[in-house]
């Protein structure tokens, strides 16, 4: 793969293996990110396979009630009710096999040797909030929640900033006038407080935390793709490519585009970064994601709110720190990747 890639880009892929420290961060963050996808394989307060009377069932994926073992009641089976599991494995003869933490991010521990947050143990690694959840559920929940936030809020904001950069840097003129003077108007407005405001109106979730953050996270690289189009316009190829009779939009996507994607691709994992930074924000602030979410920004909180419980602000503060560390480690060596002055 690495011989057909261009002279240029395997110049590019070579200086950034060179980076040891963003090239290891990379892979490191890749694994982290995998592993988070599959959380419910990790943590999770149901059995990811039990057997029962010789029969196979898979609680993960369907729901099943107490009279499917034996039990009194029509309702959802609790697998870590002691009752439950007596019946599987002691009258039914079956087995479970477990995640390897036994725990949700919304799972409560009713069995705490002493009121919570209460403090790393066998059974609770990390120790629990101050609602009794297990915190080590709940960092890799918001952790995976963090990073596919940033990821969808990254990639809508860069689709958005390139088109807008593209159409004021290539038209310029008035095109370019009246844009500039909406982005100054619009990118005066003070985003954290129209977010709390819009957040005490209506219920956040997911997409409308992400609808609301698009509005202005998109304008971080208009000046970027615009600079490079108003170069790049009047460059001999281009002018050439006009006389030809090619359309602009040919024009703007095929001959200009891939220059200014080189500026735009080195800056997109510090957006990342900061659309992480800010979700936690609102989260800590409670205008964030719904109560009861897997959130690293109330992980933050509940620290603030329980010092005499340091492993919630030592939890997040290491998830934290370590998420945030590894992008920037990563940012720094695309950057040096995508620098002509940087020879690998």
């Amino acid at each position: 793969m690495r011989a057909k890639l261009s002279p240029i880009n395997q110049r590019r892929l070579d200086t950034f293996t060179r980076n040891r420290r963003g090239y290891w961060s990379m892979w490191i963050f890749l694994v982290l990110f995998v592993l988070s996808l599959g959380a419910e394989l990790i943590a999770n307060d149901k059995p990811l396979l039990l057997q029962y009377q010789g029969e196979y069932y898979s609680p993960m994926l369907n729901d099943y009630s107490e009279l499917d073992f034996g039990g009194e009641f029509d309702t959802l089976a609790d697998y870590k009710d002691p009752y439950i599991q007596e019946l599987i494995t002691e009258q039914g003869q079956g087995w479970l096999i477990w995640p390897l933490v036994q725990f949700s991010y919304d799972t409560i521990n009713y069995e705490l040797p002493t009121p919570a947050p209460s403090a790393p143990s066998r059974e609770n690694w990390l120790g629990t909030d101050d609602q009794g959840r297990d915190l080590l559920a709940r960092s890799i929940y918001g952790f995976r929640i963090s990073v596919l936030f940033a990821v969808v809020l990254t990639l809508a904001s860069s689709v958005i900033g390139v088109a807008a950069g593209a159409v004021q840097g290539y038209y310029g003129g008035k095109v370019d006038l009246y844009f500039q003077r909406f982005i100054e108007i619009w990118s005066g407005l003070p985003v954290m407080f129209l977010l709390i405001i819009l957040a005490s109106i209506v219920e956040p979730n997911f997409w409308w935390l992400l609808g609301i953050m698009l509005l202005f996270s998109w304008m971080s690289l208009v000046d970027i793709v615009r600079a490079e189009f108003l170069r790049g316009r009047n460059l001999e190829y281009v002018r050439a490519a006009r006389a030809l009779g090619l359309s602009d939009r040919l024009i703007m996507f095929r001959h200009i585009l891939p220059n200014a994607m080189v500026a735009t691709l080195t800056f997109m994992p510090f957006i990342f970064n900061g659309a992480i930074v800010t979700l936690t924000a609102l989260d800590f602030l409670g205008f964030g994601l719904p109560p009861g979410s897997p959130s690293l920004g109330e992980m933050v909180a509940q620290g603030k709110d329980n010092l005499h419980a340091p492993w919630l602000g030592i939890t997040a503060f290491v998830v934290l720190s370590v998420m945030l560390t590894l992008l920037i480690f990563i940012g720094e060596a695309v950057r040096d990747a995508f620098d002509p002055r940087k020879v690998a």
